[in-house]
């Protein structure tokens, strides 16, 4: 495995373990321009992972970072995407359901990804070029963590990995489509991108997303989606999603094992 795969597992590793030192604690958020949370325990694993990433000397775009215009982007080859902490209400509603995501996108193509689960010590990483494994902590530090085998038939009766909060429009409309087809089908709820953790071993079947997302929430899962022969595409172009894009937010999504 290359090097700079490695630092990046590092990073991870250690900013998750950051987060858990502060998460003992009460944490307070403050709110953002954009409306949403940011705690010390996102600025704590920023800092981390920042730090180790710029030894690759590949730039990063990230949810807590300062991130340049799209003139000075567009002409990167190569591209780490992060979010130090991703869930944060999930964070602040101390349910465990939080991550730390780190991808290598190269020509706005993920290569590579990370998910670190913090409250769990277990940590996904990997792409198209060399599998996923997905194993502890220490494991993943020492390269042997297991690799994931691809489930070849859905799950009986279907699920479906959603977040927790209720459905409404779309996502509701696309829901009870599946229906009529799988009147059975089973909800599997969960904050963050451990929804596409729950993709990768064969727990769920089909993650739609209909609310808005920005980079950082996705290319670490797509690059592990895509790892095990998944996919997680725009219905309307039926295309991948692309990255370090001059808009930072991407477009609606479906992932799926196979």
């Amino acid at each position: 495995m290359e090097s700079i795969y490695t630092i990046a597992i590092q990073a991870a590793i250690e900013a998750s373990q950051a987060i858990l030192e502060i998460y003992v604690h009460p944490v307070a958020a403050d709110i953002k321009i954009d409306g949403s949370p940011v705690t010390i325990a996102d600025l704590t694993s920023s800092k981390i992972i920042e730090q180790l990433l710029l030894t690759t000397a590949i730039p990063i775009i990230g949810e807590e970072s300062v991130n340049l215009p799209y003139s000075e982007r567009k002409h990167w080859k190569q591209c780490w995407i992060v979010d130090p902490l991703d869930g944060t209400k999930e964070y602040l509603r101390r349910n465990g359901e939080f991550a730390v995501n780190i991808a290598l996108v190269e020509d706005g193509i993920p290569l590579f990804g990370i998910i670190a689960h913090p409250v769990d010590g277990m940590i996904a990483y990997g792409g198209k070029s060399m599998g996923v494994y997905y194993g502890t902590f220490e494991e993943a530090l020492n390269l042997n963590a297991p690799k994931v085998s691809t489930q070849e038939l859905p799950n009986n009766p279907l699920v479906l990995a959603c977040s927790r909060t209720p459905h409404q429009g779309e996502m509701k409309d696309f829901i009870h489509s599946i229906l009529l087809i799988h009147p059975d089908l089973i909800e599997l709820k969960k904050g963050s991108a451990l929804k596409f953790i729950d993709i990768l071993l064969g727990k769920a079947d089909v993650y739609p997303r209909f609310a808005p997302t920005m980079e950082w929430d996705v290319a670490s899962g797509q690059a592990l989606i895509e790892g095990i022969g998944g996919k997680i595409i725009n219905p309307e172009t039926n295309r991948p999603l692309q990255y370090n894009k001059e808009n930072l937010y991407n477009s609606w999504f479906v992932a799926t094992h196979k």
